[in-house]
């Protein structure tokens, strides 16, 4: 997708990764970008200097991104680009963790795609194409040690993702799922689970990876390119890759006994 005249709305807009994709977006020509954010204040400050629109939008409530969705179409005429960015972080294993921890994470890093992908899927059909792009994690195509409902969360996303992708291809709908390791935002993790981190990017250099992806309709977006070959090792040995993780994790409890 080129981004020259398009219409894209981004949740989690305010700071961080969300703005950061709004300014490029907007750099690349883009005709309207919609910011939404769970705080008005922050999302009408970020819009505001960046010279787009900015709404209050919980994602964890499907009639929020249906609202979100309407403001779209009825302002601007379509949607081309739905970027379901908004997440946090999850700590904690399965016995430290209660079940609500759990299911804000569902909430917010599944639940949140689907709503989108519901409300838009519609608009981009009638029109013949259209494109998601949702933000999951490293941490989902890989693992975070000692992040259960984050890492169990986000690689819900992933395959939520594909399943879109291989149901609405023939609808013309493009899909394409963000997997960052560490970016300077305030959630940002100095290291993937205990395995470290490929460095920490800037939000910036993120969201020109994300523009040539889009261009390219790369399903897995990678701002740390490492994470491919991680995934490729992962995926021609399982069980010689659990073993190296249940290895790093004991590692990691011995530093902590330290």
């Amino acid at each position: 997708m080129e981004l020259n005249n398009k219409v894209a709305i981004i949740t989690g807009g305010s700071g961080g990764i969300g703005r950061a994709m709004a300014g490029a977006f907007l750099s690349e020509g883009a005709k309207a970008v919609v910011l939404a954010d769970l705080s008005e204040d922050a999302v009408t400050a970020a819009a505001a200097e960046l010279g787009c629109d900015g709404l209050a939008c919980d994602v964890t409530r499907e009639t929020d991104i249906q609202a979100l969705t309407r403001y779209a179409v009825d302002k601007y005429g379509t949607v081309d680009l739905f970027c379901s960015n908004a997440g946090a972080g999850g700590e904690g294993l399965l016995t430290d963790s209660g079940n609500e921890v759990w299911q804000q994470q569902w909430e917010l890093h599944v639940m949140s795609h689907l709503y989108a992908a519901r409300a838009v899927l519609p608009v981009m059909i009638e029109q013949g194409e259209g494109y998601l792009l949702n933000t999951a994690s490293a941490a989902g195509l890989l693992a975070a040690i000692g992040s259960g409902p984050y890492t169990v969360s986000k690689a819900a996303a992933i395959k939520l993702a594909e399943f879109i992708a291989i149901t609405h291809a023939d609808d013309g709908i493009k899909v394409s799922v963000l997997c960052p390791q560490g970016v300077n935002t305030a959630m940002a993790p100095r290291s993937l689970g205990d395995g470290q981190t490929d460095g920490i990017i800037e939000p910036e250099q993120l969201a020109r990876t994300v523009v040539e992806a889009l261009a390219e309709e790369r399903f897995h977006v990678l701002p740390h390119p490492e994470v491919e070959e991680y995934v490729r090792r992962k995926g021609d040995n399982i069980d010689r890759w659990l073993h190296g993780m249940q290895r790093l994790r004991r590692k990691s409890q011995e530093i902590i006994a330290e």
